[in-house]
């Protein structure tokens, strides 16, 4: 079937993997290259995702087993307390002076959040480790998922990322090679050319 003027010559597929004339060897080394990053890519993005998560997890875990909820009291009124933060954060929480009792059963002081307009002897909770230091809420629930999801997706776009970095390395090394190639194949032929065209 002929084609019409101004048609798109149809583009043919896999090329580099079929027998024919204007095939290179570097076609067919690229070819391998590009299967080979696109494999790496998804393994190593999806061992690494699962890795992070999975230590992502554990860690979080960890955290919440090894801290508790306590009951601290106030030890002055909140309004007292440190400035509070700027009304943009959207917590108008301060921080106040809070005692609450270790698990050894001595009393501890520190700075725990409060309501603003707490006064002193109100009940807040606080979050503490196994020795009764103040330490911060572990995340649960949405949060610790979205910290999961976020750590197994930073690792997995990393690991692809440098499959890819490594793959354009490599081929725009090919590409030279290529191009050094066809200059050295054009001085053979070009005298021949030239001979046939001003002959």
């Amino acid at each position: 079937m002929a084609r019409t003027r101004g048609e798109c010559p149809r583009r043919v597929r896999f090329w580099r993997w079929r027998r024919n004339p204007l095939r290179r060897r570097s076609d067919v080394i690229e070819a391998w290259l590009l299967l080979t990053t696109l494999v790496l890519g998804i393994v190593l993005g999806g061992f690494g995702a699962l890795a992070a998560a999975g230590a992502v997890d554990d860690s979080l875990a960890e955290r919440r087993a090894s801290s508790r909820e306590v009951r601290a009291v106030l030890t002055e009124d909140a309004a007292r307390a440190l400035p509070a933060p700027a009304p943009e954060s959207g917590d108008t929480r301060v921080w106040t002076k809070v005692r609450w009792t270790a698990p050894d059963g001595t009393g501890r002081t520190g700075r725990a959040r409060a309501d603003a307009d707490a006064e002193a002897g109100s009940a807040v909770t606080v979050w503490t480790d196994r020795e009764g230091r103040l330490v911060s809420e572990p995340p649960g629930g949405a949060e610790a998922r979205f910290q999961t999801l976020m750590a197994g997706a930073t690792v997995a776009a990393t690991a692809g990322g440098m499959a890819l970095l490594a793959a354009w390395v490599l081929r725009t090394r090919l590409l030279r090679r290529r191009a050094a190639e066809w200059e050295t194949e054009w001085r053979l032929v070009e005298p021949a050319w030239r001979k046939r065209m001003t002959g």
